[in-house]
């Protein structure tokens, strides 16, 4: 197995690594469930950023070290943004808004390796990704109203992932709901089998492996940007896509590999 690591100095709170052309990003503070705090946020974002600019990368897995995903926010981080007034408590939330954002329009599909509970936070990092893959002992939960707050920056991506109604009812109430039911909410979009996380996160992604970079990546583009676009607009903008993709490099490659009855090039 080819494995090559980023700097790791250059990270306080994750460890970053790339193994056989997919990124890792591993939350790595298990002595608190893998909590936020203000320097967690960046280098997340940062380790984003280098792996979304790696053209030998073609996938992202974000996961959490020990037995949580994420814990949400840390409770000593809290209490000192608490204390501070609104302008540093309004840049520090950016902070995680543009992480999230990061993630979500990120060029590569990203998978949530969901190895333990998602709570707050932890959970817009799911509903950030691509495709999550959940341990059948995950649960969820936005317990934010319990403490007089609300979901605001993960509130974007989770309401894409569940829709507005289920998204009303866990933002208003808080209330945990375990692996097989965000599941059905579509929050995650499968829950291993016992023991089987690994082998179908595996899975996945030889199925990114075997598909275009670049289609992959137009792929999520037309599902991000399509839905906000006005009939005229999403005629010529598909319309536009298919033609740049049919022509491109790779688009040519597919097609000749799949007359000839072999793989492209990129597998």
């Amino acid at each position: 197995m080819c494995k090559q690591r980023f700097k790791l100095t250059d990270y306080q709170t994750i460890k970053v690594e790339i193994r056989d052309r997919i990124g890792w990003i591993t939350m790595a503070r298990p002595e608190v469930r893998n909590a936020f705090d203000e320097r967690m946020i960046p280098d997340i974002h940062k380790a984003i950023r280098e792996l979304s600019a790696n053209d030998d990368i073609r996938a992202i897995v974000v996961t959490g070290e020990g037995t949580a995903f994420s814990a949400g926010a840390d409770i000593d981080w809290m209490r000192r943004m608490g204390q501070l007034g609104f302008e540093d408590n309004y840049q520090d939330a950016l902070g995680l808004a543009f992480m999230l954002d990061a993630l979500a329009r990120c060029n590569k599909p990203t998978v949530a390796r969901v190895n333990g509970p998602a709570i707050g936070g932890g959970t817009g990092l799911v509903a950030a990704c691509d495709v999550a893959i959940a341990d059948p002992k995950a649960f969820f939960s936005f317990s934010e109203v319990k403490i007089g707050l609300v979901p605001g920056c993960i509130g974007p991506y989770v309401v894409r992932k569940v829709g507005q109604g289920r998204a009303r009812e866990l933002f208003i109430t808080g209330r945990r709901i375990d692996a097989y039911e965000a599941e059905r909410y579509c929050l995650v979009n499968k829950v291993a089998d016992e023991g089987k996380l690994d082998e179908e996160v595996n899975a996945l992604l030889e199925q990114f492996l075997s598909s275009g970079p670049e289609a992959i990546d137009a792929a999520k583009r037309l599902v991000r940007d399509v839905p906000s676009m006005t009939r005229e607009d999403y005629i010529k903008y598909t319309a536009n896509m298919i033609a740049e993709l049919r022509t491109s490099e790779e688009g040519q490659e597919g097609t000749k590999a799949f007359l000839e009855k072999r793989k492209p090039g990129w597998v």
